[in-house]
């Protein structure tokens, strides 16, 4: 597989600095800590939003660091965790006296080095509030601890940046945060499998004919193969459970969050996204807001990944909120 890479094994470094140099007005990427922060400075103290994960699913974490998103983002290597002294070091430049909210995909590396740094970090007197993001619907009954955390991440990064900057505490923040997580379900398909740097061809090969369903962000398999159907029928596929588990009824509003996971093209994600609103209204459900494209992604993997936020006047006024990042900008 062609990949533009000046090494495998700084893909992640080179990635961040690219970043750095191309949105200096929103970022700054501390190579020392290999971390990116806020380019400007709060103006008033407020509560810091700190969150990371596995490299490879760009814009997440990085691309949400910004006025009204996160203020420091932690990438580890690929599909892989960051470790604590990145994180000690994001949360530090992020803590204005307020406090700092980690927020924490539900995969088991991330759980644990975000719970170390915050232990450690006790011993500085830094206020720190967790939300675990575990909206993943795929996995079947007496699973649920394996649920991932997925789409939710960026709504709740979005959400809780700014219930942040208009001046919330650090227990309000968490408690708007953990209400996007349990009113959020998501399921992803993919028809292919993703292309690491360090392996240099797809890590499985999938049928022509199959996808697979239920997939994350780790380049790992699904939950299952199945064959390939049409745009309609793999809509009404991954709005089935989410639905079903928010208890979606006839004049429920939500937020549809469809994001390609690398490979698939605008004329596919566009024609499913159509299929997947047709699909809620039919079922008397108002998609009152959208965010369709690549916002969080596994690499090149053809395939996408949807999450239903159940809304309320709240989380409306707060999704609407002025927000300034690479991936998302609007409203300033």
């Amino acid at each position: 597989m062609k990949k533009i890479l000046n090494s495998p094994d700084g893909a992640v470094t080179d990635y961040l600095e690219g970043l750095g140099l191309a949105y200096p007005q929103f970022v700054v990427f501390d190579h020392e800590n290999r971390i990116i922060h806020r380019a400007l400075p709060q103006k008033v103290p407020k509560v810091g939003l700190v969150s990371g994960g596995g490299s490879g699913c760009e814009p997440m974490h990085s691309g949400y660091v910004g006025i009204g998103g996160l203020d420091a983002a932690c990438p580890g290597e690929v599909f892989t965790s960051p470790v604590p002294a990145q994180i000690m070091a994001a949360t530090r430049i992020a803590n204005s006296g307020k406090g700092v909210l980690y927020i924490i995909k539900n995969y088991g590396g991330e759980v644990m080095n975000f719970g170390l740094s915050a232990e450690i970090l006790k011993r500085e007197d830094i206020a720190i509030s967790k939300v675990i993001v575990d909206d993943d619907c795929s996995f079947p009954a007496g699973q649920e601890d394996r649920r991932r955390g997925l789409g939710a991440t960026i709504l709740v990064e979005k959400i809780c940046g700014a219930a942040a900057e208009r001046g919330d505490d650090l227990q309000s923040v968490t408690r708007i945060g953990k209400l996007v997580v349990s009113n959020s379900k998501s399921f992803g398909i993919s028809l292919n499998s993703c292309t690491t740097p360090k392996l240099g061809k797809p890590t499985f090969e999938m049928p022509h004919d199959k996808m697979d369903i239920g997939v994350g962000l780790g380049g790992d398999r699904g939950i299952e193969q199945i064959d390939v159907g049409d745009a309609d029928k793999i809509a009404h596929l991954m709005i089935e459970k989410p639905s079903r588990e928010l208890e979606l009824k006839v004049g429920s509003e939500v937020l549809l969050f469809l994001s390609s996971l690398g490979s698939m093209p605008q004329m596919e994600l566009y024609t499913l996204s159509g299929s997947i609103q047709k699909a809620l209204t039919n079922n008397g459900i108002h998609t009152t807001r959208t965010l369709v494209g690549e916002y969080m992604t596994s690499l090149d993997t053809h395939g996408a990944s949807m999450t239903l936020l159940k809304l309320d006047r709240e989380l409306i006024e707060l999704f609407d909120a002025p927000i300034a990042t690479q991936a998302l900008r609007w409203g300033i």
